[in-house]
């Protein structure tokens, strides 16, 4: 027996065990759960938001969560809470990526707004439920390049840039687009809405025609939106929680609210990299021309959002 062979006997015989010595010491599991997961503010790559303000929505932070949903046995539905304006497409194509791999049922209840990347991330849950007055859909992308070069001159500053490679320079913010490059950006973002569109497409059920008669960027109400078939039911949390046992053929189900992780002023110092640290710390001298000249130039690519 290799023992690779042996270790996986050993856990299948633990987990085989368990139960039975839970029992016989009078020890229960708590089984038939619908763990309610929050999920509020912009969706971005890194939880640790500018001046250490707000929560985010990081792939991490999903990815954390529903990998305790996933191993809790008693866990048999997850209902995700979600308001968000919606935030980086990579962000957001990633935590769909992980919705999608858990095998539980999972319903996702809408509040105040989840717009755009908000409603991405919903797409493909098993169901969608929405309160009449949710602002949701916004179904677009947004892409955008700065031009500073009026900012500049107003600063006095002379920008020298050097390139190798065509395009180079078109996102540095220090002249105008030209028509071809104003083109290719074009290209990039029909991409990424072609993608968006596909996605609700997949998790509704509904035509592509449809969706993209519906994608223009508007936000619907939560009535609108059910009348539309962009959300299954109206209604609060609880509605949610609900359909979600329903989904997952319990009755009386036990709800498990999962603590809201809101990175420490501590853990974002020492997750952030220390030129961001010197940026930040910049920043709180300088004015509003300052720091609009200072956040181009440390992100000095187009970042396309669904927001």
């Amino acid at each position: 027996m290799t023992r690779k062979n042996a270790v996986v006997i050993i856990g299948m015989a633990v987990l085989l065990v368990l139960p039975v010595m839970s029992i016989a010491c009078g020890v229960t599991v708590d089984e038939n759960k619908v763990a309610v997961i929050p999920l509020s503010g912009p969706v971005q790559a890194e939880r640790t938001a500018l001046f250490f303000g707000g929560s985010v929505i990081s792939p991490q932070l999903v990815r954390n969560q529903l990998e305790r949903a996933r191993e809790d046995y008693g866990v048999k539905a997850v209902v995700l809470q979600i308001e968000s304006p919606g935030g980086s497409v990579a962000a957001c194509q990633e935590i769909l990526n992980e919705i999608e791999q858990l095998e539980k049922p999972i319903v996702v209840s809408l509040g105040t707004l989840a717009a755009s990347g908000g409603y991405f991330i919903s797409a493909k849950a098993d169901k969608i439920v929405a309160l009449p007055g949710t602002l949701t859909g916004s179904i677009g992308v947004i892409s955008q390049v700065p031009n500073l070069k009026g900012l500049f001159e107003k600063l006095g500053i002379e920008m020298e840039v050097f390139t190798a490679g065509k395009y180079k320079d078109m996102y540095a913010g220090v002249r105008e687009l030209t028509p071809e490059e104003r083109e290719l950006l074009q290209e990039m973002t029909d991409q990424l809405y072609d993608q968006f569109v596909q996605v609700v497409v997949d998790g509704r059920g509904l035509s592509e025609a449809k969706v993209r008669d519906l994608a223009t960027g508007q936000l619907y109400t939560g009535k609108q939106a059910k009348e539309l078939g962009l959300v299954d039911e109206l209604g609060g949390l609880d509605t949610a929680i609900d359909l979600a046992a329903s989904l997952a053929g319990i009755k009386e189900p036990k709800v498990e609210y999962y603590r809201r992780e809101v990175p420490s002023l501590l853990s974002s110092l020492l997750e952030m990299d220390w030129q961001k640290l010197q940026s930040l710390i910049q920043m709180q001298s300088l004015g509003a021309e300052g720091i609009i000249l200072l956040e181009t130039l440390s992100n000095p690519y187009p970042l396309p959002e669904y927001r």
